[in-house]
Parts: structure tokens; C-alpha cells; sequence
């Protein structure tokens, strides 16, 4: 019986979806669980930013490796080897007591998430051997993907409010255990045997490589262009993968398969993964903290009123596949990324004609949430349908590094770029010594000074501190559109007119 036809292909679909659901969460779950989290641990403004960045950043960095070692030992087996490592972290960080304990499980949850989710996409891929319903799964990939990014505040808010924020991670732990034993009886082996012995250089240069780069971006965007341990960083980046580069090229059997990007189409949804969720990772984590200590939502009130983003994302998500049968992805792509760009676009546009409250805010998330589902969804099909099946891991795992690593830069930079612009809105407040300068450090910071004042002292303050925050977004969001903007322009200049990614199978 040909794979395409084994009906466990459907439930094997149900539990990799309930996987991926976790590992996006946790990308954005502490967005909301974040202020509980800042009071109780009162963790400084750099290990605030590592609490939010490690998991992403550790799980970016891994990636590449995962996809090579599902290829070595079996996608099914490190599939449920990263749930173990999952539920352990997450274990660690519900009975944590210090910032460090966080930073560290968080770290270890990105390791767990690095051994997952290039397995998905490559079980994916091998159960679903037709193009038409293999585009239907990867449609539910990108759904749940984006969904669970999105969703992941709307449930910490839940969690928070009844449970405090280690109930954040004490969800991983039956939903980890359950995938485990379903998986175990349902999930089908699959390998691409590696002939020689196991690329220890290769891993050492593709690790360092990528952290050297996400972290001289982070550093970058909170030092700013005169802090040389960012340019140092970036200088170590760049020797290190063109190096790993040119050392990859050279092996008959590389580590990543990196002339999958000698394929115009494959780079062009690749870099339009990376720049939307770059886009998409600053808006939710920005939006996040304006409902918050801006319009003075508790985190439950603020996760619900990001629905918006997340029901458009599923809703484009599912229909775009049709889309794609009935038109060539050059349209369909760089359609849905000039939606993002326009919800993007918008907070700044209608900021300037008026105050900027929820209804404004929920029409930008749910136009943005429309574009994210249709972008996302054409660029992972493509990706995917780009690459020959024997390089499935690789590409699998180039694109989970763009989702992932975009979503970290995001946070990094474009959220430096907004504390950067708060800070200058700020006025003249009044307080002096640390205080002054708690609130200047970040909005967080600044609502705890204002609570600790109290009374009509502490409004006025965080009144002021409100305003300050909505200056410094809007203008961050207008230069986030730019981003899914130059993304459209790529695909519609260099991606073929008739390709239609979904009428063939490799």
C-alpha cells in the first residue's frame, strides 16, 4: 500500500498539528506571562530580554544540526527524544526561583523544540507523497504554526491570571506526555541514510555561526551601531558561516544541502518567511505590552484582544491552498504579504488622525493576521515543493530557522527600536535617581515605579509613560510593514509567473 493511502497519514497529521501547536506557543507564551514573571523574580532589563530571546535563539541555532540527525538516527525517534527533553525543561522552569533557572529552562526548551519541529515537516513529507494533499498538510503546518504563535499570550493570559505565570510552562508537561505515547504507536519511521562519519566541524561552525548572528543582532539593536561587541559578534557570524558555507559545498554529504538556494524560488519563500516573521514577532510582542501597560488590560483581557490576529491567520491558513491551485504563487504570495504590510501600515496611519484604541488596534491585527496566513502558508508550500526529497530535512529545517530566528530579531531589534523611540517621547517626569531611571529602562519597569507610587501620582506617571510607549510603537510598525513590503516586490520580480508549487510531487 502506497503511503498517499494509508489513512494513518490523517492521524499522524492530528499529532504532529498538537506538537507543533506547543513549540509555537512557547515562542510567544510569556509575552503575556511576562509581567508576573518581572514582579516576582524581578529579573534586570538584560535577563528580561534573555528570558524572552533564549528559546528561540537556542532553538534557531540548533536546527540545522536536528534536521541531520533526524536524517542519521530517525525522525520519529528525535521527534520523541525532543518532547522528553520538552517536559523536563519545563519541569525545571515551573519549580524556578531565580532568573537564571528560567533563562536556563528556556534554554533547554529551545533544545527540545530544535529536535521537533524539523522532524514535523519531514514526517510530513514523507506520509503525504500527493501534491495536492501534501499542500493541504502543510497548509495545517503553517496554521497551527502561526495560530499557536499567536494564541500562545491568549492562553498564558488564561493561565496567569488563574494559576501565575508557571502555569505557562506546566502546560508543556501533559500535552508532551500525551504526543509521546500516540506517537510512539502512530508516527512511521523514516531515515535518509548518511553515508561517512558525522560532521563535528560542520556542527561546531553552524551553531556558533547562527548564535554569533542572532546575538550581534540583539546586541545591535539594544547598544546601537557604536557598541563594537555587536559588530564583533556580526564579523564572527559572517567568517563562521561562510566558512561553514564554502566547507558544505565541498562534502558529498553535507550537513545542510545549501545549493537548495541555487533555486530562485526556494530562497525567495525563504526570505519571505524570515522578513514576515521579523514583522509579525515585534507586532505581537509590542501589542502585547501597549494592552497591557498601556490601555491597562490585566493578561487575560490583553490575550483575548489579540484573537483578531490568530482567527485571521487560521481563516487565511485553510483557503489557501485553493488559492494556489486556481492561481500562480507569485500572486498569491506577494499577495498576502501586501496585506501584512497594510495592517502593519495601519496603527501609524490611524494614530495620526485620531487616539489609537481597540477597534483601530483589532482591524491592524486582523489584517495582518489575514496576510501572515495566506504569506506563510504559499512561502512553506513552495519551500518545501522546492526541495528533492532526499534534502527534505535541510529544507525543513531552513525554514523553521527563518521562522524562529525572525520572530527572535523581531523582539531584538524592532522592540529596541521601540524602547529607543519611548525613551525619547518621554517627558520631563518629575522623579529623580533610580527611580528615573527604572522608567527609562523599559515600560515594564516604569509600570512597576508607577504602582509602587500609587495613588493620582502613579497615574499621572503611568498616563505618561502610556503615551510615550504608543509614540514609540506606531512609528516601529510603519517600519515593520517595510519588511513583507520588499518581500512582495522580490517574489513578484524573480518568482517564475506560472509555478504552481502544488500540481507535482518529488
Amino acid at each position: 500500500m502506497t503511503a498517499h493511502l494509508d489513512p494513518r497519514r490523517w492521524a499522524v497529521l492530528a499529532i504532529l498539528s498538537g506538537s507543533l501547536l506547543l513549540i509555537a506557543m512557547d515562542t510567544t507564551i510569556l509575552n503575556v506571562a511576562f509581567p508576573s514573571l518581572v514582579g516576582d523574580l524581578r529579573p534586570s532589563s538584560v535577563q528580561q530580554l534573555w528570558i524572552i530571546d533564549i528559546y528561540a535563539l537556542a532553538l534557531s541555532g540548533l536546527l540545522v544540526t536536528a534536521g541531520a540527525l533526524g536524517d542519521r538516527w530517525g525522525r520519529k525517534r528525535l521527534l520523541l527524544m525532543g518532547f522528553g527533553i520538552f517536559a523536563a525543561a519545563s519541569l525545571m522552569a515551573v519549580f524556578a526561583t531565580e532568573a537564571w533557572q528560567v533563562i536556563a529552562a528556556r534554554a533547554l526548551l529551545g533544545v527540545g523544540g530544535a529536535a521537533i519541529m524539523p522532524a514535523t515537516l519531514s514526517i510530513l513529507r514523507h506520509v503525504f507523497t500527493d501534491a495536492r494533499e501534501r499542500a493541504f498538510a502543510y497548509a495545517v503546518w503553517a496554521t497551527v504554526f502561526g495560530g499557536g504563535m499567536a494564541l500562545g499570550p491568549v492562553v498564558g493570559g488564561l493561565l496567569v491570571e488563574q494559576q501565575g505565570w508557571h502555569s505557562a510552562f506546566l502546560i508543556n508537561i501533559p500535552v508532551a506526555l500525551v504526543v509521546i505515547a500516540l506517537g510512539a504507536r502512530l508516527i512511521p519511521e523514516s531515515r535518509q541514510p548518511r553515508a561517512g562519519r558525522w560532521d563535528w566541524w560542520g556542527v561546531a561552525q553552524s551553531v556558533v555561526g547562527m548564535l554569533a548572528l542572532a546575538g550581534g543582532i540583539k546586541q545591535l539593536g539594544k547598544g546601537g551601531p557604536a557598541d563594537p561587541l555587536a559588530w564583533a559578534l556580526l564579523v564572527l557570524a559572517a567568517v563562521t558561516l561562510t566558512i561553514f558555507v564554502r566547507r558544505q559545498l565541498k562534502l558529498p554529504q553535507p550537513l545542510l544541502q545549501v545549493r537548495l538556494f541555487a533555486n530562485r524560488s526556494f530562497t525567495i519563500a525563504a526570505v519571505s518567511i524570515f522578513l514576515g516573521m521579523i514583522a509579525l514577532g515585534s507586532a505581537l510582542f509590542l501589542v502585547t505590552q501597549w494592552f497591557q501597560y498601556g490601555q491597562g488590560y490585566t493578561p487575560l483581557e490583553a490575550g483575548v484582544r489579540l484573537l483578531p490576529a490568530p482567527l485571521g491567520l487560521m481563516a487565511t491558513s485553510m483557503t489557501t491552498p485553493a488559492l494556489m491551485h486556481r492561481f500562480s504563487i507569485r500572486y498569491v504570495l506577494g499577495g498576502g504579504l501586501l496585506l501584512m504590510t497594510a495592517g502593519l501600515a495601519l496603527p501609524w496611519f490611524l494614530g495620526r488622525s485620531g487616539a489609537l484604541g481597540y477597534p483601530e488596534m483589532a482591524l491592524a491585527l486582523a489584517v495582518i493576521g489575514c496576510g501572515v496566513g495566506i504569506a506563510t502558508t504559499a512561502a512553506s508550500v513552495t519551500l518545501m515543493a522546492s526541495a528533492p526529497a532526499k534534502d527534505v530535512s535541510g529544507a525543513a529545517a531552513v525554514e523553521e530557522t527563518c521562522y524562529e530566528l525572525g520572530a527572535a530579531m523581531g523582539v531584538a531589534v524592532l522592540g529596541s527600536v521601540a524602547t529607543a523611540l519611548y525613551r525619547a517621547h518621554l517627558p520631563d517626569l518629575g522623579i529623580d535617581g533610580p527611580a528615573d531611571q527604572a522608567v527609562r529602562d523599559s515600560v515594564g519597569e516604569a509600570a512597576h515605579v508607577a504602582s509602587g507610587i500609587g495613588g493620582p501620582a502613579g497615574s499621572a506617571l503611568l498616563g505618561k509613560v502610556a503615551e510615550a510607549f504608543t509614540a514609540g510603537m506606531t512609528p516601529t510598525f510603519l517600519l515593520a510593514a517595510v519588511l513583507p513590503l520588499a518581500a512582495a516586490v522580490l517574489a513578484w520580480a524573480k518568482i517564475p509567473r506560472d509555478l504552481r508549487p502544488t500540481e507535482h510531487a518529488h
